[in-house]
């Protein structure tokens, strides 16, 4: 699965793209701390999985980091040689339900996602071209007169994924993009991310609680509240805070047991 960062001549593991810091992050909302002092790094083009249980705050780092939360502590982007930037970020939510009835296809939604046309009148050619050149980018196409109602979860997924990366962000973050998805459609989907990561020179940041499918991502992140531990799946996975938070899971020679 995992391709090497395309920034092998740059000390620090960033260049001429955008690297992520977020130096302690809190959030407070009424009495309630969701977030307290979180601290992490990421070099653009790396693959990270944030792990926590239920109510652990991944949501909450994800609005932080998209602008919905006010926050306390500092989070900023910048390049290889230290100048600050604004970046795109792309943003795969949790997948939506829509009704089985519903006759609304791939082409509708894409096309209210990145147009102002009406939907109700036939779809000029270059629109259509449009949306094809997106699906292209998830290996989609054939998915573009499919009604959204109708689409397996996988599928769902890969058109969430095609509207995100239009345009291509700096950043892309996924929450739970495996959720409701089979064992092979979450193997098609980390490597189609790996390949999209490779591609675009993009940093991709995603929740899971997957654990299997994580061994070859560059950095877990466990997550409650704070950081409890940061750094490469197996070292994370194999270590007391995980099996604190997560008992019922054990690790033995980077495989789940």
């Amino acid at each position: 699965m995992k391709k090497p960062i395309k920034h092998p001549n740059c000390m620090t593991g960033c260049h001429g793209s955008c690297c992520l810091r977020v130096k302690d992050l809190t959030v407070v909302r009424g009495d309630d701390t969701l977030l307290d002092q979180v601290s992490f790094h990421m070099h653009c083009g790396e693959l990270i999985a944030l792990i926590g249980p239920n109510g652990a705050g991944k949501s909450t780092l994800f609005k932080s980091l998209l602008g919905q939360y006010d926050y306390t502590g500092t989070i900023t982007y910048q390049t290889a040689d230290g100048k600050h930037m604004k970046p795109r970020i792309g943003y795969v939510p949790q997948s939506p339900t829509f009704d089985a009835g519903d006759p609304v296809t791939v082409l509708d939604l894409f096309t209210t996602a990145i147009s102002n046309y009406p939907v109700f009148l036939p779809t000029p050619k270059k629109l259509k071209e449009k949306v094809l050149s997106c699906l292209e980018r998830v290996n989609g196409e054939s998915l573009i007169n499919k009604q959204v109602g109708a689409l397996s979860g996988g599928e769902l997924q890969r058109v969430l994924l095609a509207m995100a990366l239009e345009p291509v962000p700096n950043i892309l973050i996924l929450d739970e993009p495996t959720s409701g998805v089979d064992i092979a459609g979450e193997r098609q989907l980390l490597d189609l991310l790996d390949d999209i990561r490779s591609k675009y020179d993009l940093s991709i940041l995603l929740s899971t609680h997957d654990f299997a499918t994580i061994q070859e991502v560059d950095k877990v992140i466990l997550l409650k509240k704070s950081v409890l531990r940061q750094g490469p799946p197996k070292l994370v996975l194999s270590s007391p805070e995980f099996k604190h938070q997560f008992p019922g899971d054990h690790m033995r020679g980077g495989e789940m047991q």
